[in-house]
């Protein structure tokens, strides 16, 4: 039997997720390990599609949705709808309950020798849709139903309407009546005129000499009128079928693709925009027709083997083309942040703060979502399948990644293939209770709204990121059968990781390392005490936070105001180490790459603690700040220094904060070492200061100096 690993809980969550959430909406799928986001990205195709199956046999409504299973009849009805009927947008076809999703692959690597990737996502999206829909029912709803002029028009909502579909008229005319008489009279005429022929007259004297027109002629012209207009009208009708049919979307792309003086036009990039809104049209026709949202999931992989300008690209054309207000996307950045975040901050024209990598991210991701580290099980089963050389591990889906080409080829063991059975839906059958999981999503927004209000940023797109976090979050610490803390705790603890980043990772590290360094030291249980609160561990390490803040500026610009996080913490919510325990394998939410990156810092400053040259290696910067004068006396002892420093260092009360903080050169006046004795000195003990820390500092730190606080 299928075991239930946690990247299929995650899948799980944010296939559940994307079911409430509105479009458009853009996810940050973060994870330095390709097979695992590829793996997540096709569980969570599986789970959505049984999520919508699922909603749909739980609909008890009057407009029960349409089958998706083509058919002779559907065929017939979407084409009568087309042709005579216009969408009447309602409340209710503007909010269906039942949903559709259409997943969509995207990998920049396969346009990669092209400047215009976002030409690319238009061309790949346009495939997807003729592949679901069928060309012609797109071309034949370009024909007969679209209208450029509609989207600079405001679309008009009714409240309360019974029917959905309005029949087009031409003077007052359905249009339908209008079509049914042009070819029913005409073959009514033509069969009189070939059974009866037309009354014969005899021709008056001097009618042909006085220039008259016969009866006869008339009737003849009234025959041919009543043929040809119709037979006009439908020549055009299949001339403009035609002529859509043989050039495509896709093809003008390629060919302005290839066209260098047209692609560099701004013409070019707004027939694109049209023809993406043209999509989002036909999708909303189609849902009216099918009674159900649909929803185009795109991923988007690989993007971090791109050059820093074609990412920039990307991520432009999801901003710009995937994200007005109509729009029917769902688009899922699933990248390496640690590569994506390095290639940004590069680019061409990153002058300022909000060109930063992070602050575009937060411009367009609404719902972060990043990949919590493999669990015992999944590392054992992998390194199993490793050794034996077999092509999947037991119980987890392995893919084949085809760097050249960016496609991916799946074991024969497919992911539907393990959803077949009953016994095959254990995250289903463990949310039986969806009821009482959607209340206590309820309860959480409520709190965030009444409880958390002082700490709302103004900023519509941090709300909405923080609301999906919060859904996302519920999700799955109850698929994880957790114990769920309560409502106010859960709202505040996405906030946090939403609204103060760099600090809560750093945090999360200090606890990390501390119960590592009880592991080996045996004595240092103080440290790892569950009820010591976040506050407290931040206050501890706060000074060595600082040291290093030059080093970290762009982390700690994602940061909110230091004050609020305070109060935050030390006063409204005193989270302890026992809670972040409780959260952490739920905190999908804060980028994992931050965390990374201050470990890489903090365990640096550390190399020296490992016995070889202990005299010139530097001391960690923990270590320093946590030594008083007795402790820098001891250790100039140990590097056998005369007694004379020893001296001085006690009577200016020298310890190792003084030594952090103090100026270099005054330093070295007050202590009259040699020159050599005072390079060793400062390798040993100053060394972890950044070079520029010594010699300015921020105009407007983002961490204060914890001395003010002391």
């Amino acid at each position: 039997m299928y075991k239930t690993t946690n990247d299929d809980i995650f899948a799980y969550a944010l296939s559940k997720t994307l079911t409430k959430v509105s479009s458009p909406t853009t996810v940050g799928l973060y994870s330095s390990c390709d097979d695992r986001i590829n793996m997540i990205l096709e569980q969570m195709a599986v789970y959505m599609k049984q999520e919508a199956s699922k909603i749909e046999q739980k609909y008890k409504g009057s407009y029960k949705p349409r089958s998706v299973t083509p058919s002779f009849h559907g065929f017939l009805a979407l084409i009568g709808r087309m042709l005579f009927y216009s969408p009447i947008w309602t409340e209710e076809n503007q909010h269906f309950h039942n949903i559709r999703f259409i997943n969509v692959h995207f990998s920049p690597w396969h346009f990669a020798s092209s400047d215009l990737l976002w030409a690319g996502i238009a061309m790949r999206l346009f495939e997807a849709m003729q592949m679901d829909f069928g060309k012609l029912n797109i071309v034949l709803y370009r024909v007969a139903q679209h209208d450029e002029e509609e989207e600079v028009q405001k679309k008009k909502v009714e409240e309360d309407s019974p029917n959905h579909w309005r029949s087009r008229k031409i003077c007052c005319c359905p249009l339908w009546f209008l079509c049914l008489s042009i070819l029913v009279v005409p073959l009514i005429l033509l069969v009189l005129f070939l059974l009866f022929g037309l009354p014969g007259h005899e021709l008056e004297p001097g009618a042909l000499v006085n220039g008259t027109t016969t009866k006869v002629g008339v009737m003849d012209g009234m025959v041919i009128a009543a043929i040809g207009v119709p037979a006009a009208s439908a020549v055009r009708f299949l001339f403009q079928m035609g002529k859509n049919l043989i050039s495509s979307l896709d093809l003008n792309i390629k060919k302005g693709m290839d066209n260098e003086r047209m692609s560099i036009q701004l013409g070019f990039m707004n027939e694109v925009r049209k023809e993406m809104w043209f999509l989002s049209q036909f999708i909303k026709f189609m849902e009216v027709f099918e009674r159900r949202r649909i929803r185009v999931v795109l991923k988007i992989t690989n993007l971090d083997r791109c050059s820093p300008k074609k990412i920039v690209s990307v991520m432009d054309a999801i901003n710009i083309l995937l994200s007005h207000e109509e729009s029917p996307y769902f688009s899922i950045l699933a990248v390496d942040p640690e590569v994506l975040v390095q290639k940004l901050n590069f680019t061409d024209g990153c002058f300022s703060k909000e060109d930063r990598a992070y602050a575009l991210l937060n411009r367009i991701v609404t719902l972060a979502f990043t990949a919590p580290p493999l669990c015992g099980d999944s590392k054992r089963s992998l390194f199993d399948s490793l050794m034996r050389n077999s092509k999947k591990p037991e119980g987890v889906i392995v893919y084949k990644d085809k760097r050249r080409t960016g496609s991916l080829e799946k074991t024969p063991s497919s992911v539907e293939s393990l959803f077949d059975t009953k016994e095959s839906y254990p995250l289903m059958d463990r949310t039986a209770d969806a009821l009482e999981v959607e209340e206590l999503i309820s309860s959480t927004l409520a709190s965030y709204e009444k409880n958390l209000n002082k700490y709302m940023l103004e900023d519509a797109m941090c709300m909405r990121r923080e609301i999906n976090s919060i859904r996302l979050t519920v999700i799955i610490m109850n698929a994880l059968k957790k114990e769920l803390p309560q409502p106010d705790s859960m709202a505040a603890w996405v906030v946090l990781a939403n609204q103060w980043p760099c600090r809560l990772s750093w945090i999360i590290q200090c606890v990390e390392d501390a119960q590592q360094r009880a592991v080996i030291d045996r004595n240092n249980k103080a440290d790892t005490d569950d009820s010591k609160t976040l506050w407290e561990v931040f206050s501890d390490s706060r000074a060595e936070l600082y040291v290093m803040s030059a080093q970290i500026d762009d982390l700690l610009e994602q940061d909110g105001d230091p004050e609020m996080f305070e109060i935050f913490l030390k006063i409204d919510f005193r989270f302890t180490v026992k809670d972040l325990k409780t959260f952490e394998v739920a905190t999908v939410n804060l980028d994992r790459s931050i965390r990374k990156e201050l470990a890489h810092l903090r365990g640096t400053s550390r190399l020296n603690d490992t016995g070889w040259m202990r005299n010139l290696a530097p001391l960690p910067i923990t270590t320093i700040i946590n030594m008083d004068k007795e402790d820098v006396c001891k250790e100039l002892e140990r590097m056998t220094y005369p007694s004379k420093y020893i001296d001085i260092v006690r009577s200016k009360d020298l310890s190792g904060m003084a030594l952090l903080f103090a100026d270099a050169e005054d330093l070295k006046r007050i202590l009259d070492m040699t020159l050599g004795e005072w390079a060793t000195f400062r390798l040993h003990f100053l060394v972890s200061l950044s070079p520029s820390h010594s010699q300015k500092q921020p105009s407007k730190p983002r961490l204060h100096d914890p001395h003010q606080h002391q």
